[in-house]
């Protein structure tokens, strides 16, 4: 399943400080940045929320990387939805920013190229079909991923094609691409393979990915190591996961072009990456990878060759900590912490985004307390080069919470609104982060679902249950052939625990979650009457049926250990749908039309058994959206009506 990444609402007056007597303002997102190979520029994705709950309309901005100096870039379909740069990439020698633009309302996409203080953008060539992950080689050549003639936008959360004609039978595969002189394309690849992600060889002869033969939205969690020729596209396979629960992620050339890196380990979903660090020497016959990271108690999240060639640059999950480490390539030496904090970063499939030349690095930090920046500098000494969100602050207080569970320890967030009455206990909602295999990280708490519940009084506890990351692979494979049953009993633990530090009332708890959480939102109303409301999004109610209805079914075998069609069993006893009538807590489900991870048939089954059983119950599947529903801003105004609405009227 799909780590759904919670809704971004209308941010609240009531969540949000700022200057007294000033009407609140949007929060402005960084959403992706890269900076310059000489250090001096970084360029963002960002966008302001709206109204509606998301972000409608994307700008591409080229701050000065020591004062944040802005250099806007004009797009040609700026102010139009879904307008949104992809595949930020640097030329070599800086002058230039390329990057790719979808036409609204369609499968088209222009790559273009800009210079470094911004303005017009020059157009590069047209292509219908999908462009993404840009890349420049050491030379200056420029690659891209691309699918010709898609059906859809690439990744299992977008909008499903229409189920019609021969089931199979169209298959679209994304592949390397070289951008020729004359804004053609050159395939680097073969057609009968998805390429996932990739880095070229520092010699600019080829190239180093991850791919799977077939449909690109399933087929991700048995992908392989290629490499890949520039010159004619064969490809090699360099490296097979060791088992079924190893999927494979970033992989990065050393500058030497002797070794590979990439992260392996169990994973949920294709973007939400986390496990252990491997380092694969090349061209060597037989060669095995290593891991250098055995047993490590975080989970490494993102990879990448430090500027000496020599170590590597990770980004790790430590509980609640963030941490950007430096690495040894072998195993058994000494790791070095270079920044920790209670905080997410991003902006960047690496652990930062660095520019060797001067070691200045950029990065997007966000806290529950404060809204995203961008920060440059040296690493660990960084500081805000941006000021977008300037005076906004959530009124929240947060709790680190950590708690054991069949004796072992689970850390999950207790967020309380700080404006609460004196001596009065809080209603409380439990949200379950997507995956499993992700983790409730700290987010600003003055949008999403977050600050309208903050907002309406009710304390918001976010667990770190068994199957999330965060403290080492042991506890992320923690779920394995036993989904719902070890991580709702760390989930209730949890919930005590936040009841010792804060003044829950026990008798007003509410749970809530979409996908995996979703899912577990239905499993639990199946298993304790604890809850008074529920509301799953994108849920999964029956895991026999599932198996044959969703887009994505090999992400089950790692988890289940085998094909529904072969250990019925271990399926049946992890669903709602067999335990249903356990049911007392009132349910409101939702699901998008067109999703493909989590299909609209699960949710309609758990509303009609509910329905049957007479259990209060609400169901509603928003036409035309997706795992991720980013079609119509109105249905995400109309979910938050909907939920606030469910738990107040059970909460009170």
């Amino acid at each position: 399943m799909r780590t759904f990444k919670q809704a971004i609402l209308t941010t609240a007056a009531f969540a949000v400080c700022g200057a007294a007597g000033a009407a609140p303002r949007p929060v402005h997102h960084f959403l992706r940045t890269a900076i310059s190979p000489d250090g001096a520029r970084i360029a963002a994705v960002e966008g302001d929320e709206t109204p509606s709950g998301g972000i409608d309309t994307f700008s591409l901005v080229i701050h000065a990387a020591t004062d944040g100096t802005p250099h806007p870039v004009a797009l040609p379909c700026d102010g139009k939805p879904q307008c949104r740069p992809a595949g930020l990439a640097w030329s070599p020698d800086s002058k230039t920013l390329a990057f790719a633009l979808r036409t609204p309302g369609s499968h088209d996409y222009t790559l273009y190229t800009v210079g470094s203080d911004g303005g017009a953008p020059a157009k590069r060539t047209a292509f219908h079909g999908t462009l993404d992950d840009l890349r420049y080689s050491p030379g200056g050549t420029l690659a891209v991923l691309a699918i010709a003639d898609a059906a859809k936008e690439v990744g299992a959360v977008e909008a499903g094609a229409p189920i019609t004609g021969e089931l199979g039978a169209d298959v679209h595969e994304q592949r390397i691409a070289i951008l020729q002189p004359d804004g053609s394309f050159k395939w680097a690849s073969p057609d009968n393979l998805f390429v996932y992600e990739y880095d070229w060889t520092p010699d600019g002869s080829g190239f180093v990915a991850t791919a799977a033969p077939g449909d690109g939205d399933n087929h991700w969690w048995v992908a392989k190591l290629y490499d890949f020729s520039a010159k004619d596209g064969t490809g090699t396979v360099i490296y097979t996961p060791a088992n079924q629960r190893q999927q494979l992620a970033v992989p990065r050339v050393s500058p030497d072009g002797k070794s590979v890196s990439f992260i392996g380990g169990i994973m949920s979903d294709f973007g939400s990456t986390g496990g252990e660090a491997f380092v694969l020497p090349l061209g060597a016959a037989g060669a095995k990878a290593v891991d250098i990271t055995p047993k490590l108690p975080a989970t490494v999240t993102a990879l990448a060759w430090a500027c000496d060639g020599k170590s590597l640059l990770a980004s790790e999950l430590a509980a609640d900590q963030r941490r950007i480490v430096s690495l040894p390539p072998t195993p058994g030496g000494t790791a070095q912490v270079l920044a920790a904090s209670q905080e997410s970063v991003g902006g960047t499939d690496d652990p930062v985004s660095i520019s060797c030349a001067t070691g200045r690095a950029a990065l997007v930090h966000t806290s529950f307390t404060t809204p995203s920046e961008i920060e440059a500098g040296r690493i660990g000494q960084w500081h805000d080069i941006t000021h977008a969100n300037e005076g906004l602050s959530a009124a929240v207080e947060v709790k680190n919470v950590v708690w054991k569970s069949d004796g072992k320890p689970v850390q999950g967030w207790l967020l309380l609104p700080k404006n609460a009455p004196a001596g009065k206990k809080l209603a409380m909602v439990t949200v379950i982060h997507g995956g499993p295999a992700a983790a409730a990280q700290p987010q600003y708490a003055g949008t999403g679902w977050t600050s309208k519940l903050l907002g309406a009084g009710y304390a918001v506890f976010a667990p770190n249950p068994r199957g999330s990351y965060g403290q080492g692979e042991a506890f992320t494979l923690g779920n394995v052939r036993d989904f719902g049953h070890g991580d709702l009993r760390d989930d209730l633990a949890g919930i005590t625990a936040a009841e010792a530090v804060a003044p829950i009332d026990e008798n007003r708890l509410g749970v809530m979650g979409w996908s995996y959480g979703g899912y577990m939102t239905m499993w639990t109303v199946t298993q304790t009457n604890r809850f008074k409301a529920a509301v799953a999004g994108a849920g999964i109610a029956n895991w026999q049926s599932y198996y044959g209805q969703n887009g994505i079914d090999a992400w089950m075998i790692p988890y289940f250990g085998a094909s529904v069609y072969d250990d019925p069993a271990v399926y049946a006893k992890s669903s709602p749908i067999n335990f249903i009538k356990h049911v007392k807590t009132p349910t409101l489900e939702v699901v998008g039309e067109n999703d493909v991870e989590c299909p609209a048939p699960q949710t309609q089954e758990f509303w009609h058994a509910l329905q049957d059983l007479g259990v209060p119950t609400t169901s509603v599947i928003y036409p035309g959206e997706g795992h991720a529903m980013r079609t119509d801003p109105r249905h995400l105004e109309d979910f938050e009506k909907r939920f606030l609405a469910w738990f107040a009227k059970y909460l009170g």
